[in-house]
Formats: C-alpha cells, structure tokens, sequence
C-alpha cells in the first residue's frame, strides 16, 4: 500500500524536526542505559555473563516487533506511535528502581523494548517524508538524537547507579517529563495511506529484505556485544562502573560523526558505496580491539564508532526503499526486526565469554563483520531515488 503523496503530507517545519530529534533522543536514551549498569547488576544479582547478556538480548527482543508496528504506523498515520512509544519505554526505566529479582528486571526490559519498538517506525516514516533529495543528510539528522542519546544514557545511569544508588534510576525519566507538554505540540502528524494503494509484493522483496535483515542482524549482534561487554571487560581489569559506562558513550557518541558523514556521502557517492567503506573500516578497527588495554581503548572505541554507524542510515533508506509500497515497516525490518535477532544471539557470545574469557572473546567481532559482507551484494534495489550511483 502507498503513503500518502509528499503534497498531502504535513509540511515539517524546523520546529518538528527539532522535536522529532529530541523524543528520538529521550527514547533512545531510555531504552539503551543497560550496559553502564551492567557490572552493577552482575554484582548485585551474582550472575555469570551469560544471563547478563540475556537481559540486553531481553531488552532488544520486543524490536522485532517493529515490522508490525510499522505496517499499523504506516496504516493509521498521525504521530500517536511516535508520542506514546517513549512513554512505554520510560514505565520500563522507572519501574527498575522498585524491584531486585531477574525475571522482573526481565519483564521490564521487555516492556523498555516494546516502547521502542512503537516509536521508531513511524518517526522514521515521517522523517523520511519530509524531502525527497537530501534523503541520506536529513535521515542521518533524525538519526544523530538517538546516537546521541544511546551515547549518554549509559554514562548518565552508571553515575546515577555509583553515586545515588539503583533505586534513584527514575531521575532518568526528568527530561521527557518536563518537554512532554511541548513534544505533543510539535511532533508532526503522518496521513494515512490511501485505501487504494499498492499491496506488498512480498515475493519480489524476500531476497533483497532476507540480505538486508542478514547484513543489519549481524551487525546489530557485533554492536550490541561491543555494548555489553567492554564496560565488563574495563571493570574485571579493575576499572569503575562509571569509567567502563564511557567507553559505551565514547563508541556511540562518535557515532554522531559516522551517521552524519556517511548520509552526506551517500547523497554524493551512493548507498552501496558508501556501505562498503563503511564496513571495511569497521572489521579493520573492530580487529584491534583484543590487542589494546589502558586508555588506548577510548581512542579506537571512537574510530570504530564511526565506521559501524556510518551503515545506519544507509540500511534505514535501503529497507525503506525495499518496501517502497510502506516505508515504516521498512524501516522496521532494517532496524528492529534485524537488532532483535541480533540480540537473541548475544546470550551465545556470554556462554563464549564466559569459557574464554571476555578479552579473547572480542574476537566474535570481528569474525560477524567478514560475515556481513556476504550480504551486502543481495542489498539492490531498483533506481528511484535521486541520489547518485544507487546500484
């Protein structure tokens, strides 16, 4: 089914891109803390790594829900899942200060998924409504308030964690609280789709969609087990919580650096490109994590930041062109339903750390990014953007 045409969408003005960036901001940053309190929880509930992991992987499975939460954003229009998404993954956050035992931290992280998953397709969808040229640049704007946010969230938690105490963790809740009021007046309303448009071709679709959940899952796993595991790693070298929370921040934060590049450059070079570089510099840095320990691990934690999400907005705008006929459950099977399988495989990378050890298990790494270049061939879609070299 087709959208609804770009001259009868709302015009998003400066105003609403500004408020879609900060509630991707406030959502992702609601949604991603775990790792900087991670070595706490360990601690605390006296578990090995491989159930420590299996709490990120809960947190991140409700993200594959997102292609149904895109298909119905898509379907009803408005800005409802945009509004109410962070809000769901805030009950999540605040409910961890009141409960110590595994399956209710479980639970909620579960519901902090759920949250994230109603968000991030239908902001997506419209932000990818509001131009049809610079796609990569303004795709990668709405981006950078989540990576931001993903940046900050871990460090922010981890001193709230080392200095208040778990059960402080709801003061992370603050700043949606406060711009609440302002965010339902300036998020941007989507239109429905027409009744008449388009239905999926699901047969065209399922080699170019199964590459692109391959390519954006493995990557997904590589990322996440980056997350989870150095804050782990700097604190079993005798490193504070809040030092080993930094080393997240620093990795997302630089980010913002790829994220930003790597949508200027596609609209100049192409996706395909620009995903290969992206990718190439990725196993190159992610390679050199085993062999550096000290303060020489903030400095290549930041390059390699850059090189993975340098492949973020390229995937989004690939999915979405995939499932032309509905974007926002492209955007859904690029990013959710893709960083869900990937999280379901991190409990595996806990049971390797866990015999080898953390530092030799880094190597996974390196070994699932080889492994996504498999898939960045099947990634073609036809020509109908307006940037250059699409193929």
């Amino acid at each position: 089914m087709e959208v609804a045409s770009q001259s009868t969408r709302e015009p998003l003005g400066s105003g609403g891109l500004v408020a879609l960036v900060w509630a991707h901001f406030l959502n992702d940053g609601l949604a991603n803390y775990l790792p900087g309190i991670l070595p706490f929880l360990g601690i605390a509930l006296h578990l090995p790594l491989a159930p420590i992991a299996g709490l990120m992987s809960v947190l991140l499975f409700g993200q594959m829900l997102q292609p149904v939460s895109g298909i119905l954003a898509d379907r009803v229009g408005g800005r409802g899942f945009a509004l109410w998404g962070p809000i769901l993954t805030t009950v999540g956050v605040v409910g961890v200060a009141v409960t110590r035992t595994y399956w209710m931290l479980a639970l909620l992280f579960l519901i902090t998924g759920i949250g994230n998953t109603i968000f991030h397709p239908q902001a997506l969808s419209i932000t990818r409504s509001i131009t049809q040229k610079r796609q990569g640049v303004t795709m990668s704007v709405f981006l950078i308030g989540g990576e931001v946010g993903r940046a900050l969230s871990p460090l922010a938690a981890g001193w709230v964690v080392a200095t208040m105490g778990l059960k402080f963790i709801w003061v992370m809740a603050i700043p949606l609280a406060l711009t609440w009021p302002w965010m339902t007046r300036s998020v941007p309303k989507l239109p429905p789709q027409t009744r008449h448009g388009n239905p999926i071709k699901w047969r065209k679709h399922l080699k170019p969609g199964l590459a692109l959940i391959a390519f954006s899952g493995l990557r997904a796993l590589m990322l996440y087990g980056l997350s989870t595991f150095l804050p782990i790693l700097w604190h079993q070298r005798g490193g504070s919580l809040v030092a080993g929370a930094s080393l997240v921040t620093t990795f997302v934060g630089t980010g913002v650096i790829g994220t930003l590049g790597s949508g200027a450059m596609m609209d100049r070079l192409g996706k395909r490109v620009v995903l290969w570089g992206s990718s190439i510099a990725t196993l190159i840095f992610v390679s050199l994590v085993p062999f550096v320990s000290g303060i020489w691990l903030w400095p290549l934690v930041a390059i390699l930041g850059i090189a993975v999400f340098g492949t973020f907005p390229i995937t989004l705008l690939i999915g979405q062109d995939i499932f032309s006929e509905n974007p926002a459950m492209g955007s859904g099977v690029a990013l959710g339903l893709a960083n869900g399988l990937g999280a379901l495989l991190l409990p595996l990378w806990g049971l390797l750390a866990d015999k080898v050890g953390v530092s030799h298990a880094m190597w996974t790494a390196a070994g699932l990014t080889v492994l996504s270049f498999l898939f960045i061939s099947g990634l073609r879609v036809p020509y109908s953007g307006h940037t250059a070299g699409e193929q």
